[in-house]
């Protein structure tokens, strides 16, 4: 009998704003949805289009109750002292931890437009002194006294102090090794998008031992339904895959060339592993299509792989939650041999 899978991470994707109109109850139904469903939080995206992820992840607060915002931190949006006080007020606000996914930025066009020409593998050596000097003021210790190539600071204190126990968990987005480097000097929790599995492939698993990964699901009672799904969610898109190119192109980031690359079905035509919503610019990450049982046994792949971290694209209706969460209890129970799943959450 195969063994129970310790620290489960299971978040969602908070949706974007389709328009300025009710989408702050969009963002706080998601976050309760999610959190009756199981989830451990949901990520907050960062970028030069969407809502200041700040004030989301203060709604994801305040909409739950034991839920934490994966907030993604852009080194160019914000000092590195104006990120630790956010995390340390809503430790003292709502005595809640929250968690960072660390990105180094990979739309050249957004960095350019921000005046910010470091190159790829620089920053994420500027993401990791950007981290490190973050832990440094809420460790607490007192006045921090920094000195990078990037960040300095002089006898610098933090108020509020974070209360004990709070310290943000870590993840790091990018599968460079420049990336791997960064989440291994920080011990952040290396996030990627993953290749489809198997043995002797570039899609082998050998590499996700403690990762995480960022993926969909659609699963039904048979393959035709998930489909039937996938296809009505994720129409075919000819201009969509040209907005897909045009994004290639001005992206230096790895995965995205990799993913780029790939073909819609490249696991093979048995395989639930489908490039098509990441190839017309739908969302940014492949999914697993299926049924139950075939959805839940790729899952159970990448748990023996060690993955423990998963991060789900954006729900597309409210029952999504539920139905990604028992896909995950029925890969727990492939894993186990029995007929019983233990909770998602953490």
């Amino acid at each position: 009998m195969a063994e129970e899978v310790p620290d489960l991470r299971l978040f969602t994707t908070v949706p974007p704003p389709a328009d300025r109109h009710g989408y702050l109850g969009v963002v706080r139904q998601a976050a309760r949805l999610a959190e009756e469903a199981g989830f451990r939080g949901a990520l907050v995206y960062s970028d030069n289009n969407t809502v200041d992820p700040w004030v989301v992840a203060q709604e994801v607060l305040a909409a739950t109750a034991d839920f934490a915002p994966l907030v993604a931190v852009q080194p160019v949006y914000a000092h590195p002292y104006a990120v630790a006080q956010r995390i340390a007020s809503y430790g003292m606000l709502y005595g809640r931890r929250i968690a960072l996914n660390l990105v180094a930025g990979g739309v050249v066009g957004d960095l350019t437009a921000l005046g910010d020409a470091t190159p790829h593998d620089d920053r994420y050596l500027r993401l990791t002194e950007y981290a490190q000097l973050v832990g440094l003021l809420l460790a607490g210790a007192g006045p921090v006294t920094f000195e990078g190539r990037y960040y300095r600071a002089r006898n610098l204190p933090l108020a509020p102090a974070l209360p004990a126990g709070l310290a943000p968990e870590l993840y790091m987005s990018g599968s460079s090794e420049a990336g791997r480097r960064a989440a291994g000097t920080l011990g952040a929790v290396p996030v990627r998008y993953p290749v489809p599995p198997g043995p002797g492939t570039e899609g082998d698993l050998g590499g996700l031992d403690g990762g995480g990964v960022r993926i969909g699901i659609i699963a039904r009672d048979t393959d035709r339904e998930a489909w039937t799904v996938a296809h009505e969610r994720f129409p075919a898109s000819r201009a969509g895959r040209l907005a897909q190119m045009l994004a290639r192109g001005v992206s230096d980031s790895e995965w995205v060339a990799r993913l780029s690359a790939a073909d819609e079905f490249p696991g093979g035509p048995d395989s639930p592993y489908w490039m098509g919503p990441f190839r017309t610019y739908a969302t940014f990450c492949p999914y697993l299509v299926g049924s139950h049982e075939k959805v839940e046994a790729e899952i159970a792949r990448y748990l023996d792989a060690g993955c423990r971290t998963f991060i789900m694209d954006t729900a597309r209706a409210a029952s999504d939650y539920t139905a990604t969460a028992a896909a995950f209890a029925g890969a727990r129970r492939r894993r186990r041999g029995g007929p019983d799943a233990a909770p998602v959450g953490p």
